[in-house]
């Protein structure tokens, strides 16, 4: 189990590279990743946006392929989108929450 959770720690720790277009934060400091978790070469992501039909999907997908792919142990991602539970400020970490003065 030490492995699978050192392996999923790199995958977020990728993560933390990928910025959020428009807030300019770390995806994973929105608590936008449920998820992350790499079985053989493959990482799969749960993940949500800030609301339903986000335009800018597109492009947080593709920094998240980007960041994963640059690991030798990663040739492959998969991302699943939900919205349950739906995302609300209250999920960003404490440091962009006081940041933003919630």
């Amino acid at each position: 189990m030490k492995k699978d959770n050192k392996r999923n720690s790199k995958i977020l720790n990728l993560l933390r590279h990928v910025i959020d277009p428009e807030l300019q934060i770390p995806i994973v400091e929105m608590g936008l990743i449920y998820e992350a978790k790499l079985k053989e070469k493959t990482a799969f992501i749960v993940m949500t946006l800030t609301t339903v039909g986000c335009p800018l999907f597109s492009v947080i997908e593709s920094d998240i392929k980007e960041a994963l792919l640059t690991s030798k142990d990663i040739e492959k991602v998969e991302i699943e989108l939900t919205f349950d539970p739906p995302w609300h400020p209250g999920m960003m970490s404490e440091q962009y929450r006081l940041e933003f003065g919630l």
